[in-house]
């Protein structure tokens, strides 16, 4: 009996162990397409004639379309299957691209990338989904924590390769590459579809009889305050990210005068650190139940490193260490902030939820070039460790508010 039971616990981790890693391949996919088009600047520029605004409207098309978009994404991952967008998401961002690299017009170009902007709303909403139905509540915080390495190595891995391809072949078979891939990925899930697949639940307000009560309901689910609360505190994690990930460089330059090999180490330092902290908040995400606690105490850690770089030169190596403390301590809590939004998840939601919570990354991400590119023309570049801090605090605060909540219960 034991022994049956045994080879039964086995075969469960075995099947959620396969479901994380096809998942997080999709993620993976999803995150190098979202630096597919910065690293092959100067060579899409050179060809079509146009400015880096021009460039710009690519990646504005590319975010708008996603923060419009991702929402009802969510909604049809639990209406039709996550699994079912997934694909489909996959393969319109794989198109998109590989047309984009075809047609010479730039004006085609744009309009791809907000093609692949809607294709990028499926992966949170669908993949969060998949994840929440298939893996046992004490994996799911690691679950959670690979799926965003994941697409952090997306990320890493995309610049280097990219510039090979494009010193080989040209940026066009780099922009094909990214088209071939996302190939791949859509035609391994397609032929994972049982193990992938999420059964149907009633989502909120929907009845047997009365399905369109379902609409109410997904609106009342959605503006509720702790859904609004999660949005926001997404947002303003994702300007604490955009600040220090896209201009630390060009700020330290201008305030401490950091040499540009130093800054781009501190960098490096950050975005490694933060990778290894998503794998270790995996772990500390499965064995507490207090994820806002977590999150709170890796808030305060992150603004305490990054402060001291506003108001002081701290040399190379102290540099180094600080953004690597930041950025071990931001990627420590993004399992537990996505702990925070599924235990405000009734069943059948997980992909309308994570579609609405997650646009504010897209949020973010308009915003910040906005403030920060601002900032930085107007001479306030020590405003961008001054703001990222702060913001570390306004995030506690958000979370601050739904203890309240709790403690009015």
């Amino acid at each position: 009996m034991t022994q049956a039971v045994d080879i039964s616990t086995a075969a469960r981790q075995g099947s959620e162990t396969r479901v994380v890693g096809l998942v997080s391949a999709a993620h993976f996919a999803s995150h190098y397409f979202i630096l597919l088009l910065p690293p092959l600047f100067p060579f899409v520029r050179e060809q079509y004639g146009v400015s880096y605004t021009d460039l710009g409207l690519a990646l504005a098309a590319f975010n708008v379309v996603s923060a419009v978009f991702q929402t009802p994404a969510g909604i049809f991952a639990d209406r039709i299957g996550p699994h079912t967008i997934l694909v489909a998401g996959l393969l319109c961002s794989g198109l998109s691209l590989g047309l984009a690299a075809m047609v010479p017009w730039f004006g085609f170009v744009v309009v791809m990338f907000g093609v692949a902007g809607l294709g990028n709303t499926v992966y949170h909403p669908a993949d969060y989904a998949i994840l929440s139905h298939h893996i046992s509540p004490r994996r799911i915080g690691s679950a959670y924590s690979i799926h965003t390495f994941a697409g952090m190595l997306g990320g890493a891995v995309a610049p280097g390769s990219l510039l090979l391809i494009e010193h080989w072949f040209g940026w066009r078979w780099a922009f094909g590459s990214a088209s071939l891939l996302s190939g791949v990925v859509a035609a391994v899930l397609a032929l994972q579809r049982q193990l992938l697949t999420v059964a149907r639940e009633r989502t909120p307000g929907e009845t047997r009889t009365r399905p369109r009560r379902a609409d109410r309901g997904y609106g009342r689910l959605l503006m509720s305050r702790p859904l609004l609360r999660n949005l926001l505190l997404f947002v303003v994690l994702a300007l604490i990210s955009g600040g220090l990930q896209n201009y630390s460089v060009v700020a330290l330059a201008a305030v401490h005068a950091t040499p540009l090999p130093v800054a781009d180490a501190a960098l490096t330092g950050y975005l490694l650190l933060t990778a290894l902290g998503v794998l270790l908040g995996g772990l500390v995400a499965a064995r507490t139940l207090r994820h806002d606690a977590v999150a709170a105490v890796g808030l305060v850690a992150v603004a305490a490193a990054v402060s001291p770089i506003a108001f002081v030169d701290p040399g190379p190596t102290m540099l180094i260490v600080l953004m690597a403390i930041a950025g071990l301590f931001s990627g420590l809590i993004m399992p537990s902030r996505d702990m925070i939004v599924r235990a405000k998840t009734p069943p059948g939601a997980f992909g309308t939820v994570f579609g609405f919570v997650t646009t504010g990354f897209n949020i973010g991400g308009i915003l910040a070039p906005l403030l920060f590119g601002w900032l930085m023309d107007h001479g306030y570049a020590r405003a961008i460790f001054e703001l990222s801090a702060a913001f570390c605090l306004l995030s506690i605060v958000v979370l601050a508010a739904g203890w309240s909540d709790e403690l009015r219960r």
